[in-house]
């Protein structure tokens, strides 16, 4: 009885259904702990799912079988007597007595189920999901897993300015100390970002970012600057603090410098400018082909999505269209700018569809619209802009129109179908190279089908020979075939004379056929055939010379051969007939160009007397010699490397002179040092101490000669003659084997 059965189906999905949700409970509060200490929705996700996954696989909800079901409801149901396992017995399969206390079962669950509840736990869950609620709150408020991990982190201080005196034996009174020191970072008002101020004086901003520094001493300074290569800005002094500004334009280096009241000069550490140029959007269009074609009927709209990405923002999009009318030295262009219907200024993504009508757009067929996507930024004064892909929409043209000129003229008589016996051969290498990856029967199809574009290819080559068809384009056996058979048919005409089995395999001079050899003596000959141009004969009906037409009857005869071996499924043996052809289509081509006089230089006549002669005494030679040097990127450094060496070994004092040298190579070395900070920012550092005449020990200078050293580029090995030692008794014996040579 099946609603009994669908009684004990209900009641397991309920049981299901709570297990699962106390699945979920259990879940739920290590996850919430877990965001709480975290703050990472990630790490939140997978503590949820691996909490899930053990607490499923434990709990099981999926195997309540309808046995266990039946056997939970016997033990906490009397009036089922223990017979609600009959419920999902089959009607026919129960005796008499076992139908009547089926239906009994059945009219006791229908009144007494809902008094029996399935087990479960959702009360231990629930105080689970509360306990971590509580724990979460209290760490939240308390901030105790925030304090437990600064204690563990080791204290950072506040980076702080460090001055060096350039002259260590002048001072004699505490330099002054930086009491505050902060710099803020202005980003330009199209990126959306917030101004940071940072302590820290290296700088990381986006180009056109106002850079703001301010600095306050413990005593009366007397002039403040900032020195950036070979450029010094002063600070000003605003309210008892120094104040600097201004706009990042390229990457370097930066550092301070003061003078205080008793003329003691200090410097400090080199800092770095890392500008970040503004991306420029990236433009790509999708749901579409590049070169889409519609015929006349079709219904002529092209659709398509653009996606376009920006780091700081789009401020506008819309496709630029052009449409080409006719051809030739008369076709027109008109350039449309259409615009996208949900263009949201400010986003970073955009998703934009866009359908366009070629209908709307007034085109005809032969029509070609070229379209491309373009999109702007939001970068101030001058926004960056990028553009898609061209893709191209063409309106296919059904008719088309030929002029016929005189074959003197100097026309092009070429059509434009001439090319495709080059994708002949191209389709019929990729068909041998993809041979392994195809089934038999598609290879042989697909071989077929290159069969069938030569013969149309060679059927359009036959127009060309004066309305030649597929039956006139046979070679020299098929016409001699032709020929045996029109003297069979002659023959039973006559007299039904007896059928020679060998005549379609013999040639007979006998016979009437003997003008293949031999001219009829009974023709007349026309004394003016041979200034004729006969148009009546298919033969002569051509724009094309005798020479042209042996050439094509050639080209068509490489052609049927390589149908031949298409047809037979042997395309590899068809593809010199097919190259074969091509070179001769080529020569047909060539051959029909008008080549002009080419006017070039015309010498002066050949003295006879002065020919053969052998006098070259006022022949006079032409040699040039030039020496190529390739420019010196760090001629500064190779000087400084030089002069720290005399330093070194001399003990000598840095003049003005050194230091203006020195100060060219720290430029020089900037420009490898932003590539490369790590690397070459001590070198740096020293090359700038030094040229602020600050005092440097022995160590320093050969440290500094040796991070110079590593700047420079590996010099490439420049091979060259090496000198030998010779003696004059090896100069007699080359003498001798020169003259015997």
């Amino acid at each position: 009885m099946r609603s009994g059965y669908n009684i004990l189906v209900g009641f397991r999905q309920r049981w299901q259904l709570m297990l699962w949700l106390e699945v979920v409970l259990y879940a739920a509060g290590p996850a919430i702990l877990v965001y709480v200490v975290s703050s990472s929705v990630l790490w939140t996700v997978i503590a949820l799912l691996v909490v899930v996954s053990i607490a499923a696989m434990i709990i099981k909800p999926w195997k309540q079988s309808l046995e266990k079901i039946a056997s939970y409801i016997d033990l906490h149901l009397e009036d089922t007597e223990y017979s609600t396992s009959l419920l999902l017995a089959s009607e026919e399969h129960l005796s008499g007595l076992a139908r009547i206390q089926q239906h009994r079962i059945q009219d006791v669950l229908i009144t007494k189920l809902k008094t029996i509840k399935p087990p479960h736990h959702l009360i231990r869950g629930i105080v689970l999901v509360s306990v971590c609620v509580l724990i979460g709150f209290v760490l939240h408020k308390f901030d105790l897993f925030g304090a437990i991990q600064k204690s563990q982190q080791p204290k950072i201080t506040p980076e702080t300015i460090v001055f060096t005196p350039t002259d260590s034996t002048e001072v004699s009174t505490a330099p002054p100390k930086i009491l505050k020191q902060e710099l803020l970072i202005t980003y330009p008002r199209y990126t959306q970002l917030p101004a940071a101020k940072t302590t820290t004086m290296d700088i990381k901003a986006v180009e056109g970012s106002r850079i703001s520094w301010q600095i306050e001493f413990d005593k009366e300074i007397k002039e403040v600057t900032i020195e950036s290569a070979d450029n010094r800005y002063a600070m000003k002094q605003i309210d008892g603090a120094y104040r600097g500004n201004t706009i990042l334009s390229t990457s370097g280096f930066y550092n301070f410098k003061f003078t205080d009241r008793q003329n003691n000069s200090y410097v400090s550490d080199l800092y770095a400018i890392e500008v970040t140029k503004d991306k420029s959007p990236t433009v790509a269009i999708k749901g579409i082909k590049q070169f889409t074609s519609f015929d006349y009927e079709q219904s002529k709209k092209v659709s398509f999505i653009t996606e376009i990405k920006d780091d700081y923002g789009i401020e506008d999009a819309y496709i630029i269209a052009t449409v080409s009318k006719g051809s030739g030295e008369s076709v027109k262009f008109r350039e449309e700018k259409l615009n996208f219907s949900n263009v949201t200024t400010g986003n970073k993504n955009l998703n934009l569809s866009k359908r366009i009508d070629l209908d709307q757009m007034n085109m005809e067929p032969g029509d070609e619209l070229y379209f491309y996507v373009e999109a702007l930024d939001r970068k101030r004064p001058k926004a960056n802009i990028a553009r898609s892909e061209t893709f191209f929409a063409v309106i296919k043209d059904t008719v088309s129109d030929t002029f016929a000129v005189e074959g003197t003229m100097g026309v092009d008589l070429m059509p434009d179908y001439f090319r495709s016996q080059r994708q002949l051969i191209i389709d019929t290498e990729k068909l041998l190279k993809d041979k392994s990856k195809m089934t038999t029967q598609e290879y042989k199809s697909r071989s077929n089908e290159l069969g069938f574009d030569q013969k149309v290819l060679r059927l359009k080559y036959a127009e060309f020979m004066g309305g030649e068809t597929e039956s006139e384009g046979m070679t020299e056996g098929d016409e001699h075939d032709d020929e045996h058979e029109h003297e069979e048919e002659h023959g039973h005409e006559e007299g039904h004379e007896e059928e020679d089995p060998l005549a379609k395999y013999t040639h007979k001079h006998d016979s009437h056929n003997e003008h293949n050899l031999v001219e009829e003596k009974e023709k007349k000959e026309d004394p003016l055939e041979e200034y004729l141009h006969n148009h009546d004969d298919p033969e002569e009906s051509t724009l094309f010379t005798q020479s042209l037409k042996s050439k094509l009857r050639q080209a068509l005869n490489e052609m049927w051969d390589a149908e031949l071996y298409l047809r037979l499924y042997t395309p590899e043996k068809s593809l010199p007939y097919q190259n074969r052809a091509l070179k001769l289509i080529q020569d047909i081509k060539n051959s029909a160009r008008i080549y002009v006089h080419r006017i070039g230089f015309d010498p002066p006549p050949i003295k006879e007397d002065k020919r053969l002669t052998g006098e070259t005494d006022k022949v006079a030679g032409y040699r040039k010699t030039e020496e190529l040097e390739q420019e010196d990127l760090y001629p500064a450094i190779r000087e400084s490397i030089a002069r720290l060496e005399a330093l070194i070994s001399e003990k000598t004092g840095i003049t003005e002179d050194d230091k203006k040298l020195f100060g060219k190579a720290g430029n020089e070395l900037a420009i490898k040092a932003i590539e490369d900070p790590g690397k070459y920012l001590e070198t740096l550092q020293q090359l700038k101490w030094i040229s602020e005449d600050v005092t440097v020990p022995q160590e320093a200078l050969i440290a500094l000669q040796k991070g110079l050293f590593m700047a420079l580029p590996a010099v490439s090995p420049n091979p060259v003659k090496t000198a030998q030692q010779s003696s004059e008794i090896n100069d007699l014996l080359v003498k001798e084997l020169e003259i015997h040579d």
